[in-house]
């Protein structure tokens, strides 16, 4: 038993702050401004300066994509394409063999404003297959090597352009494909544990991944939940599975669907290929692409709501978002549910009315804040392509206001998963009345992460009763101006009470997944 003392953010449905917190066993025994009789006599950690809060969770995120490029070539730092090219010549040299996978080429962040090019990259690297992600995930640059590799189905696909190396929308996903086939278990499974504790030191205990893309029979999925059942840390995983094929779903007997990939029902903006209702400012001939029609994606959504599933999809132009609600609102109706929990990634342009219909319905959001502050996507660009309706994107306030339940994810490997720095850019919105106060932004990543996939009565805020899942920060986040908070740093990551431990084994983990019927 322990009991803590100072400030202890409870994060719970009221906001409480509390004096007091006792936790025995993994479980939180008590939380209040006084402490009862019964532990006094127990050991007692004072906070000081410092807070207590729920640990975080990170409610969209691609793990297996981003524990692959954790691992391996990151030229997000790059500030030219000269450098970016010395990164990728010298990461050629050394990385393993096969072919080289590499993530976060903008043309943001560099000071030529362009993306990289297929002839460039042969330059860097001309003896290997160089596969680049772009740093929206959802597009890449090929060498000439790795594009020579392809088969000729993929010369056919929209989005396959060979003279710049550039691959976006089908074309990309099958690239994709193909070069995740190519991955070891045993490396995929090592860059997964070294995942698991770079998420932990930023005080993540629950991610939500949406996997099943690439992988030969979706061992992504199958991998995630070996995970999922087999760390003994006391980390949760709570999968999606990324696909319209429902019998995917009921075979595993997996309890949600969707994602990206193959449920986005658009791109992004940094393709020009997320669907606007009006055309891209700077490309009036242009007005993005639905993957899907109105009538498969309805069709997807009864059968899956029929089937009883948790239901979530990408849509990030208005166009895709308005889709979206369209098909959850149908699919209700054919069916109503009370508490279904279905949800709309990112919604980064949403209609006025879609939002309406989103509170209406009870459909919430796993939204980004760090695309707020992204270098790698500025806001002068969205800006160029949007026009005043950049100033539109991800209204915090009105969306918080309107009563839909918002959560906080980093779309990793897109944005590193950091809840601080996601705290930070909710706090610090650049449409200054969008911004939600400290404590709202708190329960983006705590309370709110829990209650999307129906966590919230075991975890997500400090209450008794609960698993005691914490973090300890340097500093209390409500006694600071919104824009200090990118000071706070995470101290200790606490899970069913007892300190974050790595270092577990592939064989250990294996095992455990094998013996555990554990919530996925």
């Amino acid at each position: 038993m322990k009991v803590y003392n100072g400030t202890i953010i409870s994060c719970d449905r009221e906001n409480n702050i509390h004096k007091y917190l006792v936790e025995d066993k993994g479980r939180i025994l008590y939380a209040g401004a006084e402490l009862p009789a019964a532990y006094q006599g127990a050991p007692k950690k004072a906070l000081g300066a410092k807070a207590l809060l729920p640990c975080f969770g990170d409610t969209h995120l691609h793990f297996a994509s981003y524990a692959l490029f954790n691992a391996g070539l990151d030229v997000r730092s790059a500030r030219s394409l000269p450098e970016m090219c010395a990164q990728i010549a010298e990461f050629a040299r050394g990385g393993p063999g096969g072919i080289l996978m590499g993530f976060g080429a903008s043309p943001h962040s560099v000071e030529e404003r362009r993306l990289v090019t297929r002839d460039e990259l042969d330059l860097a690297c001309p003896e290997r297959p160089l596969f680049l992600i772009k740093y929206d995930g959802h597009a890449c640059i090929l060498n000439s090597r790795m594009i020579a590799l392809l088969p000729e189905k993929v010369k056919t696909l929209r989005g396959f352009h060979p003279d710049t190396g550039e691959m976006n929308q089908e074309a990309f996903f099958a690239v994709t494909d193909l070069v995740t086939r190519k991955i070891s278990l045993l490396r995929t499974l090592r860059n997964m544990l070294c995942a698991v504790e770079g998420m932990a030191l930023k005080g993540i205990g629950m991610m939500h991944t949406a996997s099943g893309v690439g992988f030969p029979f979706d061992l992504d999925v199958t991998l995630e939940t070996l995970l999922g059942r087999g760390l003994d840390c006391g980390f949760q995983t709570r999968l999606f599975f990324q696909t319209m094929d429902l019998e995917k779903v009921r075979r595993r007997k997996l309890p949600r669907v969707g994602g990206c990939f193959a449920t986005a029902l658009d791109g992004c903006f940094g393709s020009r290929d997320a669907a606007l209702l009006q055309p891209y400012a700077d490309d009036p001939g242009n007005k993005g692409v639905l993957y899907y029609s109105d009538e498969e994606v309805v069709k997807f959504t009864k059968e899956a709501n029929r089937g009883g599933l948790q239901i979530e999809m990408h849509a990030i132009g208005d166009a895709a978002f308005d889709q979206a609600v369209m098909a959850l609102e149908a699919a209700l109706k054919d069916c109503p549910r009370a508490d279904h929990r279905h949800g709309i990634i990112h919604a980064c342009l949403p209609s006025e009315e879609g939002l309406k219909k989103c509170a209406e319905l009870g459909i919430h959001i796993p939204l980004q804040p760090s695309f707020l502050a992204w270098d790698l996507e500025p806001l002068h660009f969205l800006r160029g392509i949007l026009g005043g309706r950049a100033d539109k994107l991800s209204p915090l306030r009105k969306m918080t206001d309107l009563g839909i339940m918002l959560s906080g994810s980093s779309d990793a490997p897109c944005t590193p998963p950091d809840p601080i720095a996601g705290i930070h850019a909710a706090c610090n919105h650049y449409v200054p009345g969008q911004s939600l106060t400290v404590a709202e932004a708190l329960k983006l990543f705590t309370y709110n992460a829990a209650w999307t996939t129906f966590d919230e009565k075991e975890r997500g805020s400090l209450e008794a009763g609960k698993t005691a899942d914490m973090v300890i920060l340097n500093r209390d986040p409500l006694a600071m101006k919104p824009c200090e908070l990118l000071e706070l740093k995470v101290e200790k990551l606490f899970l069913k009470g007892e300190p974050y431990k790595k270092g577990q084994g592939i064989p250990g983990l294996l095992a455990k997944a094998l013996l555990s019927g554990g919530k996925i």
